[in-house]
């Protein structure tokens, strides 16, 4: 395969920035590491030197280009709407074909392609959990009980299941009343809610059944590549993708819509799939990305857009419990999504805004949750300090990804809120 730079244009990014800096007041690693090199504009300036080749991609320049939390902010505010996030995952590709892949991101993605080596690797992963790992005291998680590669001892871990969700239903779940015409939706569960967030996926089905909706689980279901594609991956990235894309047209024609109760899952499948089969020259998967894509919806989205379920709600009682709503960078600026959620929210719950509600909380990709996490902690703590103002109950955010961040941050700072995906709070709303 061709290197990124005799595909992609970075020059035409570099000049197309007006240097006006607009970006870095909202840019994640700059407000957590002051420097003109780190920061969007930085970055483009580094991209069009690159591609002019008076920039080495050495140990250096791989350092700063793995220091982006791919927020988008910069993207959000920038008056040209240049790419950053784009041409940063791009380069990625290079430092990747240079450098390697460490051998424990190899590890997760091969996991990540291959389902039922994954499947088996959790189920000894709970059974043996203990041996490394302490419940935490809150619920939050897991807890290292000892420092081992990339994770410091006390690090809150997500928690693991002994079956995932695609293993725990059938293939189809019929709605309770069959009709005439019965809506039937098919679920694309994101990893971490397979393995790790089980709550999620059982919340989704809770809310379809209710709302009289045929359900249709695809078994075959793989990674939507956005671990491998945040880390430059591409070959990786190309396999699911193209697994993915043909399976889903095996069976889209048959669903009015494919659910996906993950931000980041979501602005990958919709958006992103489309980005990389142009970038890399394969314009055949780029079109059929695009027709798959007319169908794929953000969960909270679709039930708000397209079903009675704000209605339906409202006939529900209300809980004295109050929710701040934390907006993932992969919904609000990516899908333009942040009122749905909080719409299904607001019937039961008192709603209450943090500060800077889609400030982003530092996930920032595996690199950044690995071996540049002191980062991702500098990153989540002015978070969880507008959490802890608002004195909600539940943080909320449709992203397992945020989950993982923002639980670690608040149990840091000694913060009591506790994190729900929306689905599981409006699951909880329907039993009143």
């Amino acid at each position: 395969m061709k290197k990124i730079e005799e595909i992609f244009n970075f020059q035409e990014t570099t000049d197309a920035c007006v240097m006006c800096g607009k970006c870095i007041p909202v840019c994640t690693i700059h407000q957590v590491n002051a420097d003109e090199v780190t920061s969007p504009r930085g970055f483009i300036q580094l991209l069009g030197q690159y591609q002019q080749g008076n920039l080495e991609l050495d140990k250096n320049a791989k350092d700063i280009f793995e220091s982006c939390f791919l927020c988008t902010n910069c993207v959000d505010v920038c008056p040209n709407s240049l790419p950053t996030d784009m041409v940063i995952e791009e380069v990625r590709a290079d430092i990747a074909d240079k450098f390697g892949i460490a051998w424990f991101k190899k590890g997760i993605f091969y996991l990540l392609e291959h389902r039922k080596v994954m499947d088996i690797v959790m189920k000894f992963g709970f059974m043996f959990k203990t041996c490394a790992l302490a419940q935490d005291e809150k619920d939050r998680g897991l807890r290292a009980r000892f420092s081992f590669p990339m994770v410091k001892k006390g690090r809150l871990l997500p928690s693991m299941s002994k079956i995932s969700f695609l293993n725990s239903h059938p293939e189809e779940i019929l709605a309770p009343k069959q009709e005439e015409k019965n809506m039937r939706v098919a679920l694309f569960i994101g990893c971490l809610a397979n393995y790790n967030y089980l709550g999620i996926g059982e919340s989704l089905v809770e809310i379809l059944k209710e709302l009289n909706i045929d359900i249709f689980i695809p078994k075959e279901q793989l990674c939507c590549g956005a671990p491998a594609y945040f880390t430059g991956n591409v070959s990786s990235v190309e396999r699911m993708t193209k697994a993915n894309i043909e399976y889903f047209e095996s069976f889209m024609d048959e669903c009015d819509a494919m659910l996906i109760p993950e931000a980041t899952c979501s602005a990958m499948v919709k958006h992103d799939w489309q980005v990389f089969f142009k970038n890399h020259n394969m314009p055949e998967w780029e079109a059929r990305a695009k027709k798959v894509a007319e169908k794929i919806h953000m969960a909270t989205a679709w039930l708000d857009d397209n079903t009675e379920l704000q209605a339906l709600l409202k006939t529900k009682g209300t809980f004295d419990t109050s929710v701040t709503y934390h907006d993932p960078c992969h919904a609000k600026k990516v899908q333009n999504i942040y009122k749905q959620p909080r719409n299904l929210l607001a019937p039961n719950y008192p709603m209450i805004e943090m500060s800077d509600s889609d400030r982003c909380c530092g996930f920032g990709g595996v690199t950044m949750q690995t071996e540049k996490f002191h980062f991702a902690e500098l990153a989540g703590k002015p978070k969880a300090v507008m959490i802890k103002e608002t004195k909600a109950h539940y943080v909320s955010a449709e992203c397992s990804a945020c989950r993982v961040q923002l639980s670690e941050a608040l149990n840091n700072a000694e913060v009591e809120t506790i994190f729900k995906n929306p689905l599981e709070l409006i699951a909880e709303a329907l039993k009143k």
